[in-house]
């Protein structure tokens, strides 16, 4: 019998799917289209493999005892490199062979604009880390693909750090506490304000980003001219702050679309809009995301499988363990660890 719960389910398929959908409402430059599909961006293609190497990571950790999360994600970014065809990670000959469903899924193999970044770090075959990231790049990536990551129990700056460095490992692990809080319970500005006053490792990024922000959102109405200053170009620390600024204006369930609109015209490339969904799903959960929207999400299938199978994993692992049998004998073809 599952021992999941209705609450887990719904925090986690917001994350993921409110991710998903700012990033395509992004992609519109807060100009969504009265038809057609909301398609992915390469930020959104990234964030379905971080949740899928966090799958695969503790799949690994029970059967083999083996627990280091970065390198299951790092391993998944390498599969998203050799279905998009990336040069050095071809599926044909000496390249990386993906593994497991998301591999299958017609989306993610196609190219929806660089990361350049991430693709130059995957190229240089080192995993980087807070104390020696890999790379110099603070490119929002960094940030819109690690944003679920503290629906598991890891750090997200230690995700951000694989392929970025800098603010851009910062602002992952400010928006990582954010979720957490957020997962907890937690009220969406109330859990803003907690991590301003205690941004852990983070000060400096936090008072770039997020003080700034939530002091704009409490000074006023919100204002185009105080996003594009917030949220002037694509690193992650615009993106952060931009996409704060946007929740923090617009905090409620009933005017997520109003949010996510208003972040997608900050001229940032769109990441900021990313940030907002995923911070006001986490909050909110699906059930408060636009439906119109939604149903015309490209990705919203995969999104929310992955959602609901991060959680099962983490709760009733199907795949079986040391000392109880698999309720699921396809998980690991699913989710090879």
């Amino acid at each position: 019998m599952t021992k999941v719960k209705a609450k887990q389910f719904a925090t986690a398929r917001g994350c993921v799917l409110g991710l998903m959908l700012g990033d395509a409402v992004g992609a519109t430059g807060g100009r969504v289209p009265a038809s057609g599909p909301l398609r992915a961006t390469s930020a959104g293609q990234l964030a379905c493999f971080t949740v899928d190497g966090l799958i695969r990571a503790h799949v690994r950790h029970r059967h083999r005892g083996i627990c280091h999360p970065p390198s299951m994600v790092w391993e998944s970014y390498r599969g998203w490199a050799a279905i998009q065809g990336i040069p050095g990670f071809e599926v044909s000959g000496e390249g990386h062979r993906p593994a497991g469903w998301l591999a299958k899924v017609p989306a993610l193999a196609e190219r929806r604009g660089s990361a350049p970044a991430t693709v130059a770090a995957l190229q240089r075959r080192k995993i980087g880390t807070i104390d020696d990231p890999n790379g110099t790049s603070t490119g929002a990536h960094a940030l819109t693909r690690t944003l679920p990551v503290s629906l598991y129990p890891c750090d997200a700056a230690e995700m951000a750090a694989l392929t970025h460095a800098g603010d851009a490992v910062g602002a992952a692990g400010l928006a990582g506490a954010v979720v957490r809080l957020l997962a907890a319970g937690g009220q969406l500005v109330a859990a803003l304000e907690s991590v301003v006053r205690d941004p852990g490792d983070w000060p400096e990024t936090a008072e770039r980003s997020l003080a700034p922000a939530l002091a704009a959102a409490g000074s006023g109405p919100a204002a185009l001219g105080e996003l594009t200053r917030l949220a002037p170009d694509a690193r992650a620390a615009s993106a952060l702050a931009g996409g704060v600024y946007a929740v923090a204006c617009f905090p409620g369930r009933e005017t997520v679309r109003e949010a996510l609109s208003f972040a997608a015209s900050a001229g940032d490339g769109g990441h900021a809009a990313t940030v907002a969904g995923a911070l006001l799903g986490t909050a909110h959960g699906p059930d408060a995301l636009p439906v119109d929207w939604l149903s015309r999400l490209e990705l919203a299938w995969t999104a929310d499988t992955l959602a609901r199978d991060l959680v099962t994993e983490l709760v009733d692992s199907p795949s079986g363990g040391e000392y109880f049998p698999p309720t699921d004998p396809y998980w690991r073809t699913r989710y090879p660890g």
